[in-house]
């Protein structure tokens, strides 16, 4: 029997009687390249910081209109007040700071009660008015346990304090309008929250809804709502005056809250010119006042 003998098969081309030889499979990716990767967190930090600012931006006006809120109420405290008694309150009572014409202090152990203390059955506040003896001063030992309690009325939002007692007492983020000294020395005061003077509707002669009464005073550090030191000369334009001095000043943003003696509240712009400013923070003063 013949032997039978295997053989490979060859293709008949040359090239094809070489054994045929597989070509390695190409390899794709299909992911980012570094470039594309860094432009992607790219955008994705600048959505959120347009998602930040957008975030702050509402909140700074919910504080702000918070802010308004507070001065509504006052508004409708100082109106119940002069509805009850035919009178807003006086300013400050028996402050410690005025002299006679001798040039002695007319009340050198004054009671310097304020203004804001007396309106605050209107506010809802009845237990720390009942707790409060306006028979002592503001700074009594009698007087400094309700001295130490917040009004949250009396508390703007914005504010920015890391504590809300000043000097151990409650903080007051509005100040009464003694008068102005923009355009003239406030002598005799021509605002509306005097001292040891209540003033009636009638006596606010350029209109209740031309004259601020209250206005934002923040970081004050007369900003105490039962120390009658709490209300102030306009001096300059919004929030312009030096930190030392008591003014028209917030933490908002362009401007600040106050209150007209009809009870409405205004956000007026800090670019106000300030003799129009002057014109809307005295009572009787005959200026001309144009839509603000």
């Amino acid at each position: 029997m013949d032997q039978i003998k295997t053989s490979k098969t060859y293709c008949d081309c040359p090239v094809g009687r070489r054994r045929a030889r597989r070509r390695p499979a190409r390899v794709t990716f299909n992911g980012f390249t570094l470039v594309e990767l860094l432009v992607v967190i790219a955008i994705v930090g600048i959505l959120i910081g347009l998602l930040l600012l957008a975030v702050q931006a509402a909140r700074e006006a919910s504080r702000r209109l918070s802010c308004g809120n507070n001065l509504h109420q006052i508004g409708i405290a100082l109106l119940a007040f002069h509805g009850e008694h035919q009178t807003f309150p006086q300013g400050g009572v028996e402050v410690r700071a005025l002299r006679l014409p001798s040039g002695k202090l007319r009340y050198p152990n004054g009671r310097q009660l304020a203004w804001s203390a007396y309106i605050l059955p209107y506010l809802e506040e009845r237990s720390l008015d009942r707790q409060l003896d306006f028979s002592k001063a503001f700074d009594s030992s009698e007087n400094a346990q309700v001295a130490a309690q917040i009004v949250s009325t009396y508390v703007c939002p914005s504010d920015g304090r890391t504590s809300r007692l000043v000097g151990g007492r409650g903080v007051s983020d509005y100040g009464g309008i003694y008068g102005q000294r923009i355009v003239g020395a406030n002598n005799p005061p021509n605002g509306c929250m005097l001292y040891d003077r209540p003033l009636r509707i009638i006596d606010i002669t350029d209109g209740t809804s031309h004259t601020i009464i209250v206005s934002e005073d923040v970081v004050s550090s007369d900003a105490q709502w039962i120390n009658g030191l709490n209300v102030f000369d306009v001096s300059a334009a919004i929030n312009t005056a030096p930190p030392f001095e008591n003014d028209i000043k917030s933490n908002h943003s362009a401007g600040a809250n106050a209150l007209f003696a009809d009870g409405s509240v205004h956000y007026l712009s800090d670019s106000l010119d300030a003799t129009l400013l002057a014109a809307l923070v005295t009572r009787a003063g005959g200026e001309a006042v144009p839509e603000f």
